[in-house]
């Protein structure tokens, strides 16, 4: 196409810097591909042949190499749970598909198609019969809507929960800090000087973190974070604020709904579907936390872990952004569409 470009723009008797310019390449490309159409018309236009040693492996090879990639080793009776790269190559060479192939070539293939059959991530199936309703109604209020409604100035979204079972651990030696030559080194061994829970509120679109340290979850710990951040604006003199939560036994059911009512009639629960907590945007803080403040766990006390998670929130919500959060209602339905065909293809297999 670019040389077709330059060669249309010579015939209208445009000059090389203005073509360059055009089409985004440089004088010498346009100067190039000029002289070679000059001199043999639109073959000119072809690529020469390159030096150096030809393919060894044809197309249909390497399209077989990643279609075994993407099967569970199970189904070619090979007692392995997922291929490496070693595997692949020595299954190819048994079934004949290849006399002959190296590790490094199909990791080269599998590499330049993002398939790496080694790696894999833990998931869990959509349970809830109301899954569908339920997810939307979240993702509809991270994009400042509710029931088809969009939300005013006054109204906030607050994701919640709990992080549980935050363990003070004193190392039985002091850690050793990074030099040349060698990374930090953590001392194995540990004293553990009791646990405590972090109960974090997160304001979705101003990117505002509110936390409580409680010696264990339950409601009374939850219901004192909705007071705190009840009592403080904006959220006090909010129209309505929603609440994000999951089904966690602080606060699941129409019980949690009718308290949350009753103590703040601005604010409102919203449950997320049951096993879906990957919708709920504080658990993105809580893995922040657990990188930034808890590992490596090295705390004298209980009081030095509540010290540094209090004075983390600060911190934090001085330079916090919202989430760029992508996933919307459209790619919720492709993915229960995907699941969907997925369980009939599975059952019809069956």
């Amino acid at each position: 196409m670019v040389r077709a470009r330059i060669v249309l723009l010579a015939a209208d008797g445009a000059r090389n810097v203005d073509i360059s310019e055009q089409v985004g390449v440089c004088v010498d490309v346009v100067s190039k591909w000029r002289k070679r159409f000059c001199l043999r018309g639109l073959a000119g236009l072809k690529d020469l042949p390159r030096a150096g040693r030809p393919r060894t492996f044809g197309s249909e090879v390497v399209a077989g190499v990643k279609a075994l990639a993407c099967e569970p080793p199970e189904q070619r009776c090979v007692p392995l749970s997922r291929w490496s790269s070693h595997e692949l190559a020595a299954q190819e060479v048994s079934e004949g598909l290849v006399d002959a192939i190296s590790s490094s070539t199909v990791h080269r293939w599998l590499h330049a198609d993002a398939i790496k059959p080694w790696r894999y991530r833990s998931w869990i199936f959509p349970r809830d019969p109301n899954f569908a309703h339920k997810a939307a109604r979240v993702l509809d209020l991270y994009a400042r809507t509710f029931e088809g409604v969009a939300l005013g100035p006054n109204d906030y979204v607050i994701s919640a929960d709990e992080k549980s079972q935050l363990q003070a651990l004193h190392r039985c030696h002091p850690t050793r800090p990074p030099g040349p030559g060698h990374v930090a080194q953590v001392e194995f061994e540990y004293e553990c000087g009791g646990t405590l829970a972090y109960v974090g509120a997160y304001d979705v679109h101003r990117a505002h973190l509110i936390g409580t340290i409680a010696e264990k979850t339950g409601i009374v710990p939850f219901m004192e974070l909705v007071d705190k951040v009840m009592t403080q604006e904006p959220y006090a003199g909010a129209r309505r604020v929603y609440w994000v939560v999951d089904n966690g036994s602080s606060h699941n059911g129409q019980r949690s709904i009718d308290r949350m009512t009753t103590a703040w009639p601005t604010a409102r629960l919203v449950h997320l579907p049951v096993h879906a907590s990957w919708l709920n945007q504080i658990e993105i803080v809580f893995s922040i936390i657990q990188r930034k403040v808890i590992k490596p766990a090295d705390f004298a006390d209980l009081a030095v872990l509540a010290d540094r998670l209090c004075r983390f929130e600060d911190r934090y919500n001085q330079t916090a952004r919202p989430f760029d959060w992508r996933f919307t209602r459209g790619d919720l339905t492709n993915m229960l569409q995907c699941l969907d065909t997925d369980q009939r293809e599975a059952t019809l297999a069956a």
